[in-house]
């Protein structure tokens, strides 16, 4: 029964993430063939990239109902997060990040499987929820725990 609810979520998540792809069905077919999609950062959400290792740790800090997805590549040991799209200079100091402009193209696996060592760690869930750029921040900073404060 546990996974009906959690195959749910990730149809939905990976139908939100085809509502954010400028073709969505030539990202379908990607995934189809067993390629990647191309879905640029922009309208919906910009992205922001971090070490892997880094990021699973800041995960665990941020905590899993404060979340957004977040994708992670085995191979290249990286991880990108999804963001709001209106980020402006909130991570510009906070290192080891990098902020994509909008119109980076992220390229990404289906929202149900793997492909080449690249998976969704959180996976989009259809609710459009992104993580908080002060959250990860928070997560990413020096002692790496967001504080109450950062919580509001």
């Amino acid at each position: 029964m546990a996974a009906q609810p959690a195959r749910a979520l990730r149809n939905a998540g990976q139908e939100w993430l085809l509502s954010c792809a400028l073709h969505p069905a030539d990202a379908q077919h990607a995934w189809d063939t067993e390629a990647f999609a191309e879905i640029p950062a922009g309208p919906y959400w910009r992205v922001v990239e971090a070490p892997l290792t880094r990021s699973v740790e800041a995960i665990h800090r941020i905590g899993p109902d404060r979340l957004g997805p977040v994708l992670g590549d085995v191979y290249r040991e990286v991880a990108w997060w999804l963001l709001p799209p209106h980020l402006a200079d909130e991570l510009d100091d906070v290192r080891p990040l990098t902020v994509h402009p909008a119109g980076w193209v992220l390229t990404c696996p289906p929202v149900q499987r793997s492909l080449a060592g690249r998976w969704w760690i959180e996976s989009p869930d259809g609710s459009g929820q992104l993580t908080d750029p002060l959250l990860l921040g928070a997560a990413f900073a020096p002692g790496g725990r967001p504080s109450r404060e950062t919580f509001g």
